[in-house]
């Protein structure tokens, strides 16, 4: 059951720096998904990251991204998600809880999603770390502030892109560490399949956006 906390704290959170002191271990391969951990030097935690291919756009993966509202649809175990402020088309803030079986207790969190690009190498990254005082904390909700990762999307060609996704969790509460890593790569993968049947439906065709350039 506590595979479901890690991956459903999606949408990326900034990169710890204490990550890049172990190297990736390739942990499950399956339909052109792979999905890596590491130890990070100061959490018993691992991190996580996955890399598959999309034969779509930058901005149609960047539009499912930022759809926040959608993300019950196919972020696994998501009970919630509300769009909280929006700063701009390519920035915002949303709330999400996440759904966790008996008898462990749902967890929820506020994040600041922002988009770049490199206006060079056209590679995008969505990062967002999780952020306090927007939403009151719930009785009987455990609040997740420590949550980093990132999203990186690579042009490879016409509609074809790369997709890494990285994160590193503090799931707060009682959850006992090696239980979260466990089952830290059934849940991503779940996620990225869902993504590419997500990507199929007509609210992302043939979509363009002004910040993003393909």
């Amino acid at each position: 059951m506590y595979k479901i906390l890690l991956t459903a704290l999606l949408f990326g959170l900034k990169l710890n720096p204490a990550l890049a002191q172990n190297d990736w271990t390739l942990k499950t391969e399956k339909e052109g998904i792979k999905i890596y951990t590491r130890q990070a030097s100061d959490s018993k935690v691992k991190a996580i990251k996955v890399e598959a291919d999309f034969n779509v756009s930058a901005s149609q993966m960047v539009a499912l991204l930022m759809d926040v509202k959608t993300s019950p649809d196919w972020v696994y175990h998501v009970k919630s998600a509300i769009l909280v402020k929006q700063v701009s088309p390519s920035e915002l803030y949303y709330y999400s809880e996440v759904n966790l079986p008996w008898p462990a207790t749902n967890r929820d969190f506020v994040a600041h999603l922002t988009v770049t690009q490199n206006p060079d190498t056209k590679v995008v990254t969505i990062d967002a770390p999780a952020v306090t005082g927007l939403v009151a904390v719930k009785e009987g909700v455990v609040r997740v502030t420590d949550s980093k990762g990132k999203w990186i999307i690579t042009p490879l060609g016409t509609d074809q892109i790369k997709v890494e996704y990285t994160i590193h969790v503090d799931p707060a509460g009682s959850l006992p560490s090696w239980m979260v890593n466990m089952f830290a790569t059934e849940g991503p993968l779940k996620i990225f399949k869902n993504m590419r049947l997500q990507l199929q439906k007509r609210a992302y065709k043939n979509i363009e956006l002004a910040f993003v350039e393909n």
